[in-house]
């Protein structure tokens, strides 16, 4: 059912009629709309707001004594955003040292006082096969140096010709095959 109605007897009123006032039906009068009470839809809050404009770069017309930008800038990215980005952009050279055609970062966990740095990695070679592979780093505060070399400790695993012994392969329930290659730990070995 439509907002408006046409008053007995007039023919049908179109959306722009004028609404009629006080929301009371007006009978009898031909042409004239009926505002039906109970299909209200407007919103009571009237018309939404938009977003300021950018403002135009210096020398573009805009005079020197305009305003300061009041847009909130975006916080660089924290210690732990920065490790996640490095380990995702390390794909192709996980690739590259596992010796695969490519490579996707499934996860990447950065590392806190209470948990350790986790990165999957899927490989996928150039006959169709593919390798799942989760890494364990260490504890800690993601932007230490030791931190830093995380991926470089992947790298070095995977170009080291993948060896899995009991010493640094862990047992993990979160990994798809149930565990997980230490990377501290193979490098203590070492």
């Amino acid at each position: 059912m439509c907002r408006w109605a046409g008053a007995a007897g007039s023919p049908p009123a179109k959306p722009s009629d004028p609404p009629v006032p006080g929301g009371a039906p007006i009978i009898g009068k031909p042409g004239r709309a009926v505002r039906l009470a109970a299909m209200e839809t407007m919103h009571a809050a009237g018309r939404r707001t938009l977003p300021p404009v950018p403002r135009a770069a210096p020398g573009q017309g805009v005079s020197s004594n305009a305003a300061p930008d009041a847009t909130p800038h975006p916080a660089p990215p924290d210690e732990a955003q920065k490790f996640v980005a490095r380990l995702r952009a390390a794909a192709a050279d996980f690739a590259a040292a596992a010796g695969a055609a490519s490579a996707v970062v499934r996860e990447a966990v950065p590392p806190a006082r209470h948990r350790r740095a986790r990165c999957r990695v899927v490989l996928r070679y150039a006959d169709g096969a593919e390798t799942d592979v989760t890494f364990l780093g260490p504890a800690g505060n993601p932007g230490t140096p030791s931190r830093h070399g995380f991926d470089r400790q992947i790298q070095r695993w995977l170009g080291g010709g993948q060896l899995r012994e009991d010493t640094w392969v862990v047992p993990d329930p979160d990994a798809p095959d149930g565990v997980a290659v230490d990377v501290t730990a193979w490098i203590a070995a070492a």
